[in-house]
């Protein structure tokens, strides 16, 4: 099967987005689709997704943060450590999804994957409290829909080709 040689820069900056949300799961959806044909790319001998233990660490992150998300005493996604690792799991998940073109674009994935964080920690933060202030709902019920949106963004963006 040929390589996913559309829209890698698309794709990378849809991906740093979805992590300014959930800054592990993009990076675990990844993993976990790491044998698809139409991902191949040089990402999939990174040692972190080359390996079951590293598989099994991303996976176990994203689970940890989706559970963390919700406890009263989780930092703000907008502080300055929340934005940087953000930005810096935007800035992986982007350059490995760029090199699955035809041309290794890691540079310009890693790019687009961190200022996609940085525009998705916002955006995910500013909607997250208008959509709770709006319904009334409960912050922790917000989250699970938050959750289950990056979830099902991120295996698409990754899966589609």
């Amino acid at each position: 099967m040929a390589k996913n040689t559309k829209h890698t820069g698309t794709r990378a900056l849809l991906l740093g987005i979805l992590s300014g949300g959930r800054s592990a799961t993009p990076l675990a959806l990844l993993a976990l689709n790491r044998d698809r044909k139409e991902l191949t790319g040089a990402w999939q001998d990174w040692p972190m997704f080359r390996t079951q233990l590293g598989r099994g660490l991303l996976v176990a992150g994203a689970v940890g943060e989706l559970v963390g998300d919700k406890l009263p005493k989780t930092p703000s996604r907008i502080a300055a450590a929340g934005l940087i690792g953000r930005a810096g799991s935007g800035a992986l998940v982007g350059a490995a999804i760029a090199t699955t073109g035809k041309r290794d674009r890691r540079v310009e994935g890693a790019v687009l994957g961190a200022v996609g964080a940085l525009i998705g920690s916002f955006a995910g933060y500013f909607l997250r409290k208008a959509i709770g202030t709006t319904t009334g709902l409960r912050d922790p019920l917000v989250a699970l829909g938050e959750d289950a949106a990056v979830i099902a963004g991120s295996s698409k963006v990754i899966t589609t080709r």
